[in-house]
């Protein structure tokens, strides 16, 4: 079941401005093309943005005090104090909060900062719940992927740096504190560098593991942990570069929202992408890791810089990432206990078949059941008690895993194509016909703003699954190269949580954000630049005529089946836009059912449906594959121990056992 929480996400300071505060927002701009500019222009550049705009009223606002007191800038201290509050709180992402106080108390001591905020700070440190099976009631989500790093970061940090005091809400002392969350977090690097993100490619949640990673990196002391933390940032990087197009990481994504998927500068990764590639923008819209690497002393290896701005060339990159639940024990997880069962639900594993007792067992040792982000389960309380006594849970999972399953992430096989004009990204075949909660299966990018998707919508509004986030049903989804086939098979499901309702899919494609739109033959192109699209819908489709947002941005196609065609084309290899549209109209396609067979002007004939290969010219195309990285700059297997990465004269060899991390130029 999908699990949400109050959106009450807003710290907004307390008293007065200092002197020469920033009252009003200056906008920065958007850089879509490599420029000159070396890392040390662009973080003056950023410092300067955080110097010249006040701090944005999110759950953030720490982190942008502490770059502008980096400026020589006073601190507002009234953002201290109302962040300290939230904390308190205890309100869902103090996390995010928690790691900026850290900081303050690491590296700002020395500043110039009331004692009095500075000694509460410390308390506020020595009073915070660090982890769900610590004594009181919260509404905090502790378990995703991220929150997991960002908690026991947190935890870590914070025994250290009061070695010998006790925590109040926990008992521990500072070094009971560390000792207890060590291996918690080795054990979450190791799953990660070996088998990458279940949050894969997470445009939102990037951000925040980059944060506890550099945390961990600045100030741990434990010379493994710091070590194979920048290993991961590392290979966190890596993705960002391989799968983002003019600063806009235009991908498929493991956990996404509507805003982030339809407007670039929204999304959490933006200014960080600006700050380490100088592409993007600094929008401040929910970004913390910009601050954060602005202040730190990681330093990016010169050659995932090189792959982010190599923007001449084209390029296919195929990753695998995340593990398979029926081979959990292969990861070292076991479905029996508290500490495995927290790894679990960092997949969001809460009521799969093999976790589902161990999760109702976890409910009850945490005080989940009155935990708000968790309120989807209570209606059910009862009845899964019952049947956790006849040991019939698995079954019940078993019977309505599509529904309560959707947010699980299990193994994704990533294929994004990449050119000088477009990139085209899929979750090649991920779990067909299961429901989908934040995964956004396949998305086309030919410029900011300038994108394309297609979803089921699960409901008409309200918490994800909703009508952009997420899917009522998951398509099946393949693409070669620059053509991709998206089917949707819509269908009443054993469902308690999100039933389907909807029979209809589809696409948005902003027309107002791209240069030249054409309507004809069932197609819709869409020129952007040098870079084209064409998209079809099996359906008819209409429009979206009501006021709003999506107004004449979404195209809806009714019925309870589906087949989207989406292939890209640029100058460069079709001519002009009126040839590119031509060949297209041209091109034989046939619809049988759920299946397509379409002449691609550009990859040939192509066919796949529901079931079965997809085929290029009769030639079956592998969709699952056993590689942790396949493209240019990086072949590793899966899962990596060793990742060797080279662009140009530049190159980066991790060895995970050793925790050796080579950085080098290659002379000429």
């Amino acid at each position: 079941m999908t699990v949400h929480a109050a959106p009450d996400y807003a710290i907004l300071p307390h008293g007065a401005r200092p002197p020469g505060y920033p009252d009003a927002r200056r906008p920065d701009t958007y850089i879509a093309a490599p420029d000159s500019s070396t890392y040390a222009d662009r973080c003056q550049a950023y410092i300067q943005h955080c110097l010249n705009n006040p701090a944005p009223q999110n759950t953030k606002p720490v982190w942008h005090e502490l770059v502008r007191m980096t400026g020589g800038a006073r601190l507002h201290e009234g953002i201290l104090s109302s962040a300290l509050d939230f904390i308190d709180a205890r309100k869902d992402c103090s996390d995010f909060v928690l790691h900026g106080i850290l900081r303050l108390l690491y590296q700002f001591k020395e500043a110039d900062i009331s004692p009095e905020l500075l000694a509460r700070a410390r308390q506020t440190t020595l009073n915070f719940k660090y982890f769900p099976n610590e004594p009181g009631l919260d509404s905090l989500c502790t378990w995703t992927e991220n929150h997991y790093i960002l908690y026991t970061s947190a935890a870590y940090l914070a025994g250290q740096l009061y070695p010998s005091e006790v925590f109040t809400n926990s008992g521990e002392t500072g070094l009971e504190k560390m000792e207890r969350n060590r291996p918690r977090i080795l054990r979450w690097l190791d799953l990660r560098f070996r088998t990458g993100f279940s949050e894969w490619l997470s445009h939102v949640y990037y951000d925040e593991d980059l944060t506890a990673l550099l945390s961990l990196v600045d100030f741990c002391q434990d010379e493994e942990i710091v070590q194979k933390s920048k290993m991961v940032i590392d290979l966190l990087l890596l993705d960002m570069a391989l799968n983002s197009f003019k600063g806009v990481f235009g991908s498929t994504h493991g956990r996404s929202y509507e805003n982030t998927k339809k407007w670039a500068d929204n999304e959490g990764t933006a200014d960080t992408s600006k700050l380490l590639f100088g592409l993007g923008v600094y929008s401040q819209f929910d970004n913390m890791s910009a601050a954060a690497f602005a202040l730190s002393r990681y330093q990016m290896p010169p050659v995932i810089e090189a792959i982010a701005r190599d923007a001449a060339g084209t390029s296919v990159n195929r990753q695998r990432m995340g593990i398979r639940l029926d081979e959990m024990e292969r990861w070292g997880i076991h479905p029996d206990n508290f500490e495995d069962g927290m790894l679990s639900l960092t997949l969001e594993a809460y009521l799969h078949p093999r976790t589902i007792a161990n999760t109702l067992r976890m409910f009850d040792a945490c005080n989940w059941w009155e935990n708000s982000f968790l309120d989807s389960f209570k209606p059910y309380r009862g009845l899964l008690r019952f049947l956790g006594t006849l040991g019939a849970l698995p079954m019940l999972a078993r019977f309505l895993e599509r529904d309560i399953c959707r947010n699980t992430r299990e193994q994704v096989d990533v294929y994004s194509y990449r050119t000088p004009d477009y990139m085209l990204s899929t979750a090649q075949d991920y779990r067909k016909g299961y429901g989908g909660d934040q995964q956004h299966i396949w998305q086309a990018t030919l410029g900011p703003d300038a994108v394309c998707f297609t979803t089921h919508p699960a409901k008409i509004k309200g918490v994800t699954p909703n009508y952009w986030a997420g899917s009522g049903l998951l398509p099946r989804a393949a693409q070669v190269k620059n053509v991709a086939i998206v089917i949707y098979k819509l269908e009443n499901i054993p469902a308690l949580y999100v039933p389907v309702r909807h029979f209809f899919t589809h696409a948005w494609l902003p027309r107002d954000k791209f240069d030249e739109v054409i309507e004809h033959g069932g197609w819709v192109f869409a020129r952007k630049g040098r870079g084209y699209l064409a998209l079809r819908s099996q359906r008819p489709y209409h429009w979206q005529t009501s006021e709003g947002e999506d107004q004449g941005r979404e195209m809806i196609a009714e019925g309870k089946t589906n087949i989207w065609i989406c292939e890209l084309g640029a100058l460069s290899e079709h001519g002009s836009f009126a040839a590119f549209v031509e060949k297209i109209l041209a091109a034989a396609l046939a619809f049988d059912g759920l299946t397509v067979t379409y002449h691609s002007p550009s990859q040939g004939r192509l066919r796949f449906g529901w079931a079965g290969d997809l085929t290029q010219n009769d030639q079956p195309i592998a969709l699952h594959h056993d590689v942790r990285y396949d493209n240019l700059y990086v072949q590793a297997d899966f899962p990596s121990e060793n990742v060797h990465i080279r662009c140009g004269e530049h190159s980066l060899s991790l060895d995970w056992n050793t925790a050796t991390r080579g950085v080098a130029i290659r002379e000429i």
